[in-house]
């Protein structure tokens, strides 16, 4: 057996260092783990002079190519010289490649002449407050509301422009009617005999120069004397500007079975003794079978108090509950045949326009028994039934919000 070297005696190699090894001494590197490229000749270091000229170069375009892009969203300016400080001033200019078509305009009109006013082939002309009263005639359809709206007024200056063709009712609206238009929201008075100018003012919540002074009334406070007997004639129509008064109502008034003569002003459908009747049950019912609006809903600012329900002449009128008939016939107002009831708990109603009657004075009636027949007395301008309820504690109410 060959004998072993004494320095290879007892080595083991998983726990002993190899022979001649030297901590103090750096291991030498193998052709494999040298560097293949020197330090600073890689051409792609960034401490090489090739990269440096590239990344300079590119950072030079790139701020080229941001002016270059600022510079074409601008419009250049030129400078030239005020006449009056001699300091330099900026005046735009256009660019000369600056193109329109159609509707718009070149580049070179542009820069000649700036910016123009182009015309337009229908111009909006503000419209202009009406300074005179204008004559409208009522056409068919016609409604004091559309007109209102049409002129830009409220419904009820229209009523009180006209005081003395509509009397305060809407219903008597009728085609062919010529309305006085006020220019403005307020009255148009006819001056009476005996007036003051005071008293009118304070009648129509305004004061006596607001009257005097409007244009359309040529009155002058130097001419007009005193106030208590103004140099007005009487007959001179007057513009009440922003003037409101309480309505004159033709309507029925609360007739009560104990004293039902309060109607005789009304017309001939009055009644004189009313004995004690049936009390209604305040579960109103329809008077109509229809239950949908033929004309005016209800309307405190235009004086209409009731509803105007649609029907065909012939078609049944019901009583809304139980009561007596405290007004039986033809009404003077405009209301045609007409009857009332008094329920007998505070509460009223009334029927209008009715082509026949079927009940009198002081009969009873009960909830649901036909009283009458729809039609179109009076000045009506077609078959309805105007309906109105009033009631002792909230005067005239709106049906709608009873009926079922």
């Amino acid at each position: 057996m060959p004998q072993k070297n004494d320095h290879t005696a007892g080595y083991d190699p998983l726990k002993d260092r190899p022979p001649g090894y030297d901590p103090n001494e750096a291991p030498a590197l193998s052709p494999a783990s040298e560097p293949l490229v020197p330090a600073g000749k890689h051409p792609l270091d960034l401490r090489s002079p090739l990269i440096r000229i590239i990344t300079t170069f590119v950072t030079v375009a790139m701020i080229l190519g941001v002016v270059l892009l600022f510079k074409n969203l601008f419009v250049p300016l030129n400078l030239t010289k005020d006449s009056q400080t001699g300091s330099a001033i900026e005046l735009p200019t256009v660019p000369p490649d600056l193109k329109f078509s159609g509707d718009t305009v070149t580049g070179d009109i542009l820069a000649s002449v700036g910016i123009p006013r182009l015309a337009q082939l229908h111009t909006i002309i503000p419209e202009r407050p009406r300074t005179d009263i204008v004559q409208y005639t009522v056409q068919e359809g016609d409604t004091v509301f559309g007109i209102a709206e049409k002129f830009g007024l409220k419904p009820e200056t229209i009523l009180w422009g006209n005081y003395y063709t509509l009397l305060d009712n809407p219903s008597f609206l009728q085609p062919g009617q010529i309305l006085n238009i006020l220019p403005i929201d307020g009255i148009y008075h006819r001056w009476n005999a005996g007036d003051g100018l005071n008293g009118v003012a304070y009648f129509f919540s305004v004061t006596p120069e607001d009257i005097v002074n409007y244009p359309l009334n040529h009155l002058s406070m130097e001419t007009i004397g005193d106030l208590s007997h103004p140099n007005i004639a009487p007959g001179t129509m007057l513009v009440i500007p922003n003037g409101k008064r309480s309505f004159v109502t033709w309507s029925a008034p609360r007739i009560t079975r104990d004293d039902p003569g309060v109607a005789k002003v009304l017309g001939p459908g009055f009644c004189g003794t009313v004995t004690d009747g049936p009390v209604g049950v305040e579960a109103f019912i329809w008077p109509t079978n229809n239950h949908f609006l033929s004309g005016f809903d209800y309307s405190p600012q235009t004086n209409h108090f009731g509803i105007d329900l649609d029907g065909e002449t012939g078609d049944p009128i019901y009583a809304v509950d139980n009561g007596v008939v405290v007004y039986s016939g033809w009404n003077d107002w405009g209301y045609g045949n007409m009857i009332v009831l008094d329920h007998g708990n505070g509460w009223q109603t009334l029927y209008a326009h009715l082509s026949q009657i079927n009940v009198a004075c002081g009969d009873w009636v009960y909830q649901g028994s036909v009283i009458g027949l729809m039609g179109s007395t009076g000045r009506s301008s077609g078959s309805h039934l105007h309906f109105e309820m009033m009631n002792d504690t909230s005067g005239k109410v709106n049906p709608f919000a009873y009926l079922p």
